[in-house]
């Protein structure tokens, strides 16, 4: 006689919920003009299709001090642009019940910056930073992310102080840090320094090619590296809120 199959029971368990952050991009919205919105946000995939096509998004609508928005309409424009919104920060109590009608929660103001990064590489040697006042210096720990092995094209290695690659940074793979990045190598990937808001991070490299640099959310693609800051060793710093290649 056939025997029902049912699933044996087993003690491992199928899954575990573990706490992380991954960094998302942010839509930071200063106007509530769909058409406007739409097109300039079709004008930024352009420049780096590869970044942000099928990329996750988090609206942010804080600066917008509760101005009437369509969040539906907003949410389909993001999406037919090749983006997937996956929540809002901000907005009204009505603007959040309309995310939450699309599927999409309210995020908390602070969105887990508090929270601690994974290491994707881990090699780590501790430095100490000194002040600059001569007769009270204070010691602070400050942990640097080593990597000698090549970063390979969809590899990401997050760092919550500096990294120094010792290796080339392929083309599709993505390396951040919370600090200064210094690539020993040929950086050809994504590198964003100063990614909690650090805008005293800096960007070192022995050979630029990189498809986009960022500091503290200022970035620039590659399209937008003039052709004399290429195939030579620079450093890359935000001043003013414009980022500066600058040769060493």
């Amino acid at each position: 006689m056939p025997t029902d199959s049912q699933p044996t029971p087993s003690n491992s368990p199928a899954f575990e919920f573990k706490s992380g952050v991954v960094t998302i991009p942010s839509l930071n919205l200063f106007s509530t003009d769909i058409t406007a919105i739409t097109h300039q946000l079709n004008e930024k995939i352009k420049q780096a299709p590869e970044f942000f096509t099928n990329s996750s998004l988090l609206i942010d609508l804080q600066a917008l001090a509760n101005q009437e928005l369509d969040i539906a309409l907003l949410v389909d424009a993001i999406r037919n642009a090749g983006m997937f919104p996956i929540g809002i920060r901000g907005g009204t109590k009505e603007q959040q019940q309309a995310a939450n009608a699309l599927m999409l929660p309210a995020l908390s103001a602070l969105g887990g910056n508090n929270a601690r990064k994974p290491l994707t590489i881990a090699s780590k040697e501790t430095k100490l930073a000194k002040t600059e006042n001569p007769e009270k210096q204070q010691e602070t720990s400050v942990e640097t992310t080593i990597v000698t092995q090549p970063i390979r094209s969809g590899q990401r290695v997050y760092a919550e102080g500096d990294l120094a690659v010792i290796a080339q940074v392929s083309a599709g793979s993505e390396i951040m840090a919370e600090g200064n990045i210094h690539v020993y190598g040929t950086l050809r990937g994504r590198a964003l320094a100063g990614v909690q808001g650090n805008e005293n991070a800096r960007i070192f490299c022995s050979d630029l090619q990189a498809e986009l640099i960022s500091i503290a959310g200022n970035y620039r693609v590659s399209e937008d590296i003039i052709e004399s800051d290429r195939n030579a060793p620079v450093q890359i710093y935000l001043s003013k809120q414009a980022l500066i290649i600058q040769k060493i």
